[in-house]
């Protein structure tokens, strides 16, 4: 920034007076001389009319006593921005922000060897003033204010090269008009007006305000809020020129504005409408309002006004039907006016058609077949406007009547005995005025009640002087019916309604906030039902309204417990909803069902046997052929290394031989890898032996068998392992009956030789090899010995799975039991075959 202003110090000895010159430099010519007296250590400031930047300044200073003079002192030189060390075109000062009305010096510096040639304001030719070699200089006198951009200064030299500077011309601040007020009850928001422009704009040269040292970003509007209320503020406006401050003080309740009602609906009649409206802080609910409706309808504009306690509706009368009109809303603090509020927007709605009530209508025929149409007057109550503290009454003219009519009145504050007043109006009057302080009345109270009835009653009226707001409220209560609760209340008495009840708000709390839950606009409606609600505690407050406002309201609690019946229906759409799931799965599983079959139910094989097995239920012959013995060609040599298969005795436990045998159940066979010693198995029993004997050849034989008894035991005979031919008593050995698994020997014998009458019978006994199952048999009777070449029944013999042709011949037993098993074991063998089949 350029400097103006030089600050010269110097010490003077016990001298008093002393002569100070300033110099330019270059062309030694004076340019401030002044004489002054200091004491002690002396300084001078002097400010100068070009910037100190345009040239170089020398300084000079002499002590004086009376006429005599020192010298001079040395010469001290403020050095400028001509030197030769700095050889650029330079103009100063920059940026200058200077009051309107002042006067302002612009340098230029030109370079060295180049010529000047002129300096410029706008498009006018200034003159200058030539400090130094290089320096040139101009003053603008009365400067006037400037454009948003200020206005330039140019600096032209001969050869067409120039370099300019910018210049502000303005005013300093100067607020006026400075207000606080509120809107919420709770915070500040302060307004003023600048009395004029400053003409000075941009971050750095605009006017800054603060309000009790509080910055405030400003905009247009110059408004300032702050959070609390403080009673007193001071505002100051400071710019590059200047500052100015303004102050002010106020209780808030005197400075309330209200803000814009807000959410605006009607409830249209046909000749009046209401008008609803929200507030957008709760603590107006508590505030005394004056509103101001303005209705246009047709370009027709008609000002309603309105007063009460947390106003929130009025009732528009003197409207027409099927019209349309567009309100607005403002209010005001009805106790300590300060400003009407902000005009709400606009709202539109139409009333209602009118369609009057259906006269009561009779009909009579006349002789001469003409009829007669009559009907009654409807009795109308067509409500008077108070009007000069009187209430203006008119009626219809009776063109029948000759008598006089009777109005009379009473006050609805007075409840027994209550003293009517009345007047009377000549015949052929249609209307009359009902003032205030007429002879013999007393002045009308504001919220009181006016009926008139007379002997003979024409009309009847129902007024107020003025409407204000219920002083009672309503008697509410409320109780739950399923999930919904139901709130009733009954009517206020008349002497506490002060007005015309208009209807019912209905409000849920919400904390300490009321939530309006409906607006009934008909005062014959005094019941509503609320729905949705879950379990809990809630509070419902009714409100009663004139056209003066709301009444401070009834307030009920309720206590909502879990519905039994809404857990019942939960627990059946349950049930059902996994019913529907189930049937889902069951239709897709049905669908997929050889899908889920395979997956989960694999169908299991079958056994597979060969042959022809489809026979039909019935006796199953199962007696061998003729030739089904087991040839033994050959007797190898015994080795005890080996393991056979031997007969294990059972233990001494056995049935009698004359006990009863249950021949339905299979005998067991039991067959165990063992090495077979050369002891021969001998039978327990004497008569076994014979069967024995024709069983088996008295050769060595590898094949140990065992067969079933009915008895429960079984005989098997082994020949002796050394060959020898005497004969020694057969060891009887008891075993368990039915199938058991037996291992062939891989070689038959070639000593040990069956007797058989089939040599195929030997040829496929010696290739029946490895293991083969096995199943006892018996003969169904003794003649079928004959058959087999006279052996001996066997006792048991083991049988291949597909086919019934015996392997081994059965031990002898007696014939008892031999006849009793053989059914059973047929049938067994029978059963047996039918489960295998598919």
């Amino acid at each position: 920034m350029s400097v103006k202003e030089l600050t010269i110090s110097w010490f003077g000895g016990a001298a008093s007076t002393f002569d100070l010159i300033i110099l330019r430099t270059e062309f030694n010519t004076s340019v401030f001389y002044v004489r002054t007296q200091h004491f002690g250590r002396h300084e001078w400031k002097w400010t100068s009319a070009e910037p100190l930047e345009c040239t170089s300044l020398s300084v000079r200073i002499r002590s004086r006593d009376g006429l005599a003079t020192s010298e001079w002192s040395k010469i001290n030189t403020f050095r400028g921005r001509d030197l030769p060390s700095i050889n650029t075109l330079q103009m100063y000062p920059q940026d200058r922000v200077v009051e309107v009305g002042s006067n302002m010096t612009f340098c230029c510096i030109v370079e060295e060897g180049k010529t000047f040639k002129e300096m410029l304001y706008g498009n006018t030719i200034m003159n200058v003033t030539r400090l130094s070699r290089r320096s040139y200089a101009t003053t603008l006198v009365n400067v006037e204010p400037t454009g948003v951009s200020g206005s330039n200064i140019v600096c032209r030299l001969k050869d067409l090269s120039l370099t300019g500077a910018v210049m502000f011309v303005g005013y300093p601040p100067l607020p006026s008009d400075f207000v606080c007020e509120t809107q919420d009850l709770k915070s500040a928001e302060c307004h003023w007006k600048e009395a004029r422009d400053s003409h000075l704009t941009g971050e750095r040269r605009r006017t800054r305000y603060s309000v009790n040292s509080r910055n405030c970003n400003v905009d247009s509007q110059l408004t300032c809020r702050l959070p609390l209320w403080d009673g007193n503020w001071t505002l100051m406006a400071e710019n590059s020129l200047g500052h100015y401050s303004l102050s002010d003080s106020a209780e808030l309740i005197h400075r309330v504005r209200p803000v814009a009602p807000v959410n605006l609906s009607s409830i249209a009649n046909a000749w009046n409408a209401t008008v609803i409206w929200q507030w957008t802080y709760e603590s107006y609910f508590t505030l005394d309002l004056n509103c101001q409706v303005e209705s246009t309808n047709h370009e027709s504009k008609t000002l309603h006004v309105f007063s009460g306690v947390g106003l929130r509706s009025v009732k528009l009368s003197g409207l027409h039907p099927d019209q349309a009109y567009t309100v607005r809303v403002r209010c005001g603090d009805q106790k300590y006016f300060w400003k009407w509020g902000d005009w709400s927007q606009t709202f539109s709605f139409k009333t209602q058609t009118d369609v009057p009530d259906p006269p009561d209508v009779w009909m009579w025929m006349n002789k001469d077949r003409t009829g007669l149409v009559v009907w009654k007057q409807p009795l109308v109550l067509s409500k008077p406007v108070f009007t000069n503290n009187g209430f203006f009454l008119f009626w219809q003219q009776n063109a029948t009547n000759t008598c006089n009519y009777l109005v009379e009145w009473l006050d609805t504050s007075c409840e027994h005995d209550c003293p009517v007043k009345w007047i009377r109006v000549a015949a052929g009057s249609t209307n009359v005025s009902i003032e205030s302080g007429m002879p013999g009345m007393q002045a009308f109270t504001k919220g009181l009640f006016c009926p008139s009835d007379s002997p003979q009653l024409i009309k009847r009226w129902q007024g107020y002087t003025q409407e204000l707001v219920p002083s009672r409220s309503v008697p509410l209560s409320v109780k739950s019916q399923d999930s919904k609760v139901v709130i009733t209340w009954g009517e206020i008495p008349l002497s506490d309604r002060r007005g015309f009840v208009l209807g019912y708000n209905v409000y849920i709390s919400n904390g300490s906030e009321l939530a309006l839950l409906a607006n009934l606009s008909s005062s014959e409606m005094r019941r509503y039902v609320v729905k949705g609600l879950s379990v809990g505690n809630y509070k419902f407050t009714v409100k009663s309204y004139t056209s003066a406002g709301e009444d401070t309201g009834s307030t009920a609690s309720i206590t909502l417990e879990p519905f039994t019946d809404a857990l019942i229906l939960e627990m059946l759409g349950a049930l059902g909803t996994i019913t529907i799931l189930l049937i889902i799965v069951t239709f897709i599983c049905y669908k997929k069902r050889n899908w889920v079959k395979k997956a989960f139910y694999p169908d299991i094989p079958e056994p597979k046997l060969p042959g022809d097995w489809s026979r039909l239920q019935g006796p199953l012959d199962v007696r061998p052929s003729p030739h089904s013995m087991v040839h033994i060609v050959e007797k190898p040599e015994r080795d005890f290394n080996k393991e056979t298969l031997v007969v294990i005795p059972e233990e001494e436990e056995y049935f009698e031989k004359d006990e009863p045998v249950d021949t339905d159940e299979p005998m067991s066979l039991r067959y165990y890898n063992q090495v077979v010693d050369d002891r021969p198995i001998r039978p327990r029993f004497p008569g076994s032996s014979a069967s024995s004997a024709s069983s088996l050849d008295s050769g060595h034989t590898d094949v140990t068998y065992t067969g079933i008894q009915t008895s429960g035991s079984s005989l098997v005979f082994q020949p002796d392992p050394q060959g020898s031919s005497e004969e020694q008593p057969p060891e009887v050995v008891r075993y368990d009956g039915g199938y058991k698994p037996q291992m062939h020997p891989k070689v038959l014998s070639d000593d040990v030789v069956l007797k058989s009458s089939n040599p195929f019978q030997e040829s496929e006994a010696a290739s029946s090899v490895g293991y083969k199952p096995q199943c006892s048999w018996h003969l169904d009777s003794p003649t079928d010995t004959a058959e087999t070449g006279s052996l001996a029944p066997s006792l048991g013999s083991p049988t291949s799975v597909a086919s019934t042709q015996f392997l081994l011949p059965d031990g002898d037993g007696d014939e008892k039991n031999k006849q009793q098993p053989s059914s059973a074991a047929a049938t067994w063998f029978s059963n047996l075959l039918l489960s295998s089949k598919p």
